[in-house]
């Protein structure tokens, strides 16, 4: 079982300071990544204004070549207090995956991929629709919560429960 940073799954109400944050990470990226990094987006549940969420930056990090990421921005990132999680690519095959603070709470997580994979652009539509579709996100803000108490630590658990109701509504957001 993967177990989540310090403790059990904790879901808080929206922070109006996690956007700050958001911009505050990615300027620091933009500094120390340069030319590698070609774009940054704010993610997850955390930019989605009014959602509950882990309180855990999520930045969508575009590169031209994951391949020379890989090679070149481990170590620029773990200067930072990043951890790059090789294990992941197991399942994540088009993303690199850092978080930051481990060994928890985790504070940020970067997604670093190229713009032009699928996963990108789920994301992207994922969280656009959330935030344009305040019912959908107070429905996943009662699922997050629900199953933070029914998951504890397991993230792993935590994670594939929420699989169909983010597949759901990206078909949605598609249509």
């Amino acid at each position: 079982m993967e177990r989540y940073g310090a403790g059990p799954i904790i879901i808080m109400d929206y922070d109006p300071a996690w956007p700050v944050m958001f911009e505050r990470e990615r300027t620091i990226l933009q500094t120390a990544l340069g030319s590698l990094l070609v774009t940054c987006e704010h993610v997850g549940s955390t930019a989605v204004p009014g959602l509950a969420a882990k309180p855990i930056i999520d930045l969508l990090v575009g590169v031209r070549s994951l391949a020379h990421a890989e090679s070149h921005c481990i170590e620029p990132l773990r200067a930072l207090g990043y951890n790059h999680i090789p294990d992941y690519k197991s399942w994540l095959t088009e993303e690199l995956f850092f978080r930051k603070g481990i060994p928890g709470p985790w504070t940020h997580h970067i997604h670093m991929m190229q713009p032009s994979s699928p996963l990108w652009e789920r994301r992207l539509l994922f969280r656009d629709y959330l935030r344009t579709h305040r019912e959908a996100a107070d429905t996943y803000a009662n699922l997050k919560r629900s199953l933070a108490l029914e998951c504890g630590d397991n993230i792993a658990a935590y994670r594939d429960a929420k699989t169909a109701f983010i597949e759901e509504t990206i078909l949605k957001a598609r249509k």
